[in-house]
């Protein structure tokens, strides 16, 4: 069939790439008229950098693009995985040259996260001076990976997995395009295997633009058949956002529960085979390990702490192993709720009764007006004087059993 449509051979998720905000859907809270970001582009007023948070596929680059486009600056793209301190010399040579002239340099860092501490620290003073404009975009949370100095010059942006009815949009405009996309083509495709598509991409552009033209290439009249074996998952679509995401995550977590490791290796399976962010996986094992297993056995906690940070290193798929090691000790170990259960107690009593007065012999005296009022008078010290009569709970509560 060829690909005369494709004159530069590029994917088509690259030449449908949005120019302008128009063609731009999803993220309306950042970009709908009148929002902050929109105002910022169409005024050409940007002079703060950005960091852009989201998962793949979100808009990370292309809004960059069309920030840079609609301000008339340089722009230029770096990607932190096969860049360094050397490059950006290099560029910020070129950018004191060009802003002498009067031209401004937009440095878009593409996965910023994989740059070092000591590679961020080197953009610092060339943010501080407005050299460059930074803008960052990342898939991990820029609290953990990017330095606080950093963060404090930037303002953090967080884009969202695109809706199905935003991704059909998308689809819509690829297969409409005469220029840079399907239209020339004339594909035939439903609008139900649209959003088949766009169900199987998970909020990603980037993956059901590929499944589309992978789709088109194979045939004109492109078909449910040619879809699914195109994305050879067909049988694990994973709403990240409906109910079947909660009924897989309950299945993963009372198989755990239930002591069977066979079905909860089965349940972690199927949510990673779906798309599932790892680490959010990982977060559910550390609540695990305290709320079904605890004092059975705290060894559980630091294993689970220890996954999380793998997860947090190694992503997908090298993380799955240790996803895996983890569940399968969780669910081997013993079962003790006693710490869950009493802490559920005390917070029902926290609510119940509000800000009840802390005993005066257990406030702390650091002045002497505060112990003249009596803080810590009577107080006695275990480890050196018989403390068993010793009261610590406030007045309305003693004797109160939680444990």
């Amino acid at each position: 069939m060829g690909q005369t449509y494709d004159k530069n051979h590029q994917p088509l998720a690259e030449r449908m790439r949005p120019q302008e905000l128009a063609d731009f859907f999803g993220q309306e809270d950042l970009v709908a008229q009148g929002e902050w970001l929109e105002q910022i582009i169409n005024n050409d007023n940007l002079v703060s950098s950005l960091i852009f948070w989201g998962p793949p596929g979100t808009g990370k680059t292309t809004l960059a693009k069309i920030i840079a486009k609609q301000s008339k600056a340089r722009f230029v793209e770096l990607s932190a995985v096969s860049s360094g301190v050397k490059d950006l010399r290099e560029i910020i040579s070129n950018a004191e040259s060009y802003l002498r002239l009067g031209e401004r340099t937009l440095l878009f860092i593409d996965e910023i996260h994989r740059w070092n501490k000591s590679q961020q620290d080197a953009l610092l003073p060339y943010v501080e001076k407005g050299t460059i404009v930074l803008i960052g975009a990342t898939t991990e949370n820029p609290s953990f990976e990017l330095n606080s100095a950093l963060l404090s010059r930037s303002r953090v942006l967080i884009l969202k997995s695109l809706a199905e009815k935003d991704l059909l949009k998308i689809l819509k405009r690829a297969l409409k395009d005469k220029d840079q996309g399907l239209g020339r083509r004339k594909i035939k495709i439903s609008d139900k295997l649209l959003k088949l598509i766009a169900q199987l991409a998970n909020g990603d552009a980037r993956v059901a633009l590929n499944i589309l033209e992978l789709s088109a290439l194979k045939e004109r009249n492109v078909s449910k058949e040619v879809i699914e074996k195109i994305f050879q998952k067909s049988t694990l679509i994973y709403d990240k956002k409906g109910a079947e995401h909660y009924n897989l995550i309950s299945a993963l977590h009372k198989s755990i529960r239930g002591n069977d490791a066979d079905a909860a290796l089965y349940w972690l399976a199927r949510i990673l085979a779906g798309g599932e962010d790892p680490l959010y996986i990982a977060r559910r094992l550390v609540r695990i390990a305290s709320e079904d297993i605890a004092m059975a056995n705290n060894t559980a906690l630091l294993i689970a702490n220890e996954v999380f940070t793998a997860c947090q290193r190694l992503g997908m798929p090298e993380c799955g192993v240790h996803l895996a090691h983890c569940v399968v000790y969780l669910a081997k170990s013993k079962k003790d709720i006693t710490v869950y259960q009493g802490f559920n107690k005390a917070w029902a009593d926290a609510e119940k009764y509000g800000n009840l007065d802390v005993p005066l012999h257990l406030r702390n005296a650091p002045t002497k007006f505060m112990k003249n009022l009596g803080y810590g008078k009577d107080y006695k010290y275990t480890p050196l004087e018989d403390s068993s009569d010793q009261e610590y709970f406030p007045d309305k509560l003693k004797g109160q059993k939680y444990l």
